[in-house]
């Protein structure tokens, strides 16, 4: 299983973090040792004193494809979820600033914690799903996938032009603002639709 992520897909994540606007989806790719599934504790790692949540919408991929034309996209994923791409802000800046990868920023064990899949058909309209973050029974983020640049179709057509895509491989869409840091103690819970498909807590 790989994870593949999709960077700066929101435009007012990309404001509220001063990114430029890209021309294309942004990629990169988590190893298998980054999944976490649901309802397991998160730890702070040691390296990071800003670690941030970016809820997203993950993507189940459910056959092999490589060089997927966009109009069949849809064939390839059979089951959604809502998703945390973990981010140890301060070490990511710090990357960034010399021009070099984020990995050890976006990469680290239990980095991409998954919610409970549902089936991809149980929603009539891909273009159109409303998914939300909760902290301690406060929404922190709120995201409809029409407010995507890239949609799931798009996405999966683009990265597997690079990347031979296998059964089982998620796909992170994007986060859309509202992205913040964690603290020991706060719970977080994630919705689809008013469905509650993931929580645990931050020790």
């Amino acid at each position: 299983m790989k994870i593949i992520c999709i960077g700066r897909n929101y435009v007012d994540h990309i404001a509220e973090l001063k990114n430029e606007t890209p021309d294309e989806p942004v990629v990169f790719l988590k190893p298998d040792t980054a999944f976490q599934k649901n309802g397991q504790d998160v730890y702070i790692p040691e390296f990071t004193q800003d670690l941030h949540y970016e809820a997203e919408i993950v993507l189940r991929i459910n056959k092999i494809g490589k060089h997927i034309d966009e109009k069949f996209a849809r064939r390839y994923f059979d089951a959604i979820t809502i998703g945390i791409d973990f981010t140890a802000r301060d070490l990511q800046n710090k990357l960034k600033a010399k021009g070099l990868p984020w990995e050890k920023a976006k990469a680290f064990d239990f980095s991409a914690v998954c919610g409970d899949l549902v089936p991809a058909d149980e929603y009539a309209d891909m273009d159109n799903i409303n998914f939300n973050l909760d902290i301690n029974g406060t929404t922190v983020q709120k995201g409809n996938t029409a407010l995507v640049m890239y949609n799931f179709n798009k996405i999966i057509a683009h990265v597997s032009k690079y990347f031979t895509l296998k059964k089982g491989d998620l796909i992170f869409t994007g986060t859309p603002a509202g992205v913040g840091p964690v603290k020991i103690g706060d719970k977080l819970e994630g919705f689809i639709e008013g469905k509650k498909l993931l929580g645990f807590d931050v020790k």
